[in-house]
């Protein structure tokens, strides 16, 4: 249960961010008070993503210790980066996935180590 609840925290904050910039992508060429930019349906996604993903956070803390959950939350990288690549067609160069590599290598040996 305490993994299937970190694995949420992580998939929220990862949509979250992706909400985030899907936001400042509705913003762009628009010459807007920011109060009308406040009204974005994506910003709202994105508190919402982001406030439910840190309650389920605190749940994780209550149930791990924070030198092994706070390491899994690298798993964000690995997501924002698939997302960028395949959803926002980014271009994701050989150093970058090499680094997603060694994050997810390290997530694995933390949560062999638990």
């Amino acid at each position: 249960m305490t993994y299937w609840l970190l694995l949420c925290a992580c998939t929220l904050t990862c949509l979250g961010q992706i909400a985030q910039k899907l936001a400042v992508e509705s913003w762009r060429g628009i010459d807007s008070p920011v109060a009308s930019k406040l009204l974005t349906p994506w910003l709202w996604a994105a508190l919402a993503c982001l406030g439910l993903g840190l309650l389920l956070w605190l749940l994780v803390l209550q149930r791990l210790e924070v030198g092994i959950a706070y390491p899994m939350l690298s798993l964000n990288f690995v997501l924002v980066t698939l997302v960028s690549r395949f959803v926002f067609k980014e271009v994701v160069d050989a150093r970058h996935w090499l680094g997603v590599a060694v994050v997810m290598g390290g997530v694995v040996l933390l949560g062999w180590q638990a």
